[in-house]
């Protein structure tokens, strides 16, 4: 692996005080900017295993964008051991971390890094992240993944096994929430079971010594088809509704998902990719685990046929760009 992380988790032992560089400014202020009501908006819960958990979750995503799924089938046992191979890659020494560090010049996006190491002028993240794919095995690169704790690959091979599960299940319904088959997103998107790419991320936040004026990750909204997210139980995930930003309070047990662009876009809107940002804590280290679902990577962006016949115009169109372009201007900041 290329490249040295300048890693917030060093950075953080040694300061008293936030380095201007990560400052936001006074309209980005988690303290100015968070609702602050009598009672905290709740984002939908969804129970899997009910009859009407198809209908509700496609209300959370036509309203919200994101819900919290209960009784999902995925085993206590699988996360508890994600999270324990990810909490001690992170409590490796920071020469053992640095041999998966990510080279952001050769346009690798899988590896260890760091949100200090952005463009120049560009404010900083207070986050390190470990990016690698889980699935498909052809997209698989088991260099970028640790050999360092013990048992990682493994946790991570089961967890993604759930992930495949889940995930389809949640396409298959809101697939039929917009009158198609079940499997018309997923087949879009992924021409078949091994065709859709699942990227497992771990983010780590570490203590900041003034949270009121920095951001663990700035709002944005996630360029994938689908996320699915697990943290640690340190508040930290806000999302944005009517222009408030609110507190995600996690339910025990529960999966956080999220609609990403490639579903608002292929459902014409019907459904939205959901604005949210991540805080951090003066005393506690916030972690979490999201897998992202890519479509493959000459998936044509753009709203399914159906969805745009007649009088519906489209409300999206990139000019057959592919997923692959679409990415690549996300990630570079440059117009679509």
């Amino acid at each position: 692996m290329a490249g040295v992380v300048q890693s917030v988790q060093a950075l953080a032992s040694s300061l008293a005080a936030l380095p201007p560089e990560f400052v936001r400014p006074e309209h980005e202020r988690p303290r100015a900017t968070t609702f602050l009501g009598a009672s905290p908006l709740q984002i939908p819960v969804v129970d899997m295993s009910l009859p009407d958990a198809g209908c509700r979750m496609v209300e959370a995503a036509t309203e919200w964008g994101i819900f919290q799924a209960v009784n999902h089938g995925v085993p206590a046992d699988a996360v508890v051991e994600l999270q324990r191979v990810g909490q001690e890659f992170f409590a490796l020494p920071q020469e053992e971390k640095q041999r998966y560090a990510m080279d952001p010049a050769s346009g690798k996006t899988e590896g260890y890094g760091s949100t200090v190491q952005r463009s120049p002028g560009d404010k900083k993240m207070w986050s390190d992240f470990l990016f690698h794919n889980v699935s498909p095995p052809a997209a698989v690169n088991h260099g970028f993944w640790p050999d360092k704790p013990r048992g990682y690959r493994q946790a991570n091979e089961a967890y993604c096994g759930h992930m495949r599960r889940l995930t389809r299940e949640v396409l298959e319904r809101l697939s039929a929430g917009l009158g198609l088959e079940e499997g018309a997103m997923a087949e879009a998107f992924g021409g078949g079971e091994d065709g859709l790419v699942l990227m497992q991320k771990v983010n780590f936040y570490p203590p900041c010594p003034q949270p009121e004026l920095a951001l663990g990750f700035a709002p944005h909204t996630d360029l994938c088809a689908l996320t699915v997210l697990v943290a640690n139980g340190v508040p930290g995930l806000q999302v944005s509704k009517d222009g408030l930003w609110c507190d995600v309070e996690h339910v025990p047990g529960a999966l956080i998902v999220n609609v990403g662009d490639q579903i608002e876009i292929f459902s014409n809107g019907r459904y939205r990719s959901v604005l949210h940002r991540a805080t951090v804590s003066r005393e506690k280290t916030r972690m979490s685990w999201p897998v992202f679902v890519e479509p493959r990577r000459e998936y044509v962006v753009g709203p399914h046929p159906r969805l745009v016949a007649g009088e519906i115009p489209a409300k999206y169109d990139y000019k057959a760009k592919t997923f692959e372009n679409y990415r690549y201007c996300r990630i570079n900041k440059l117009p679509q």
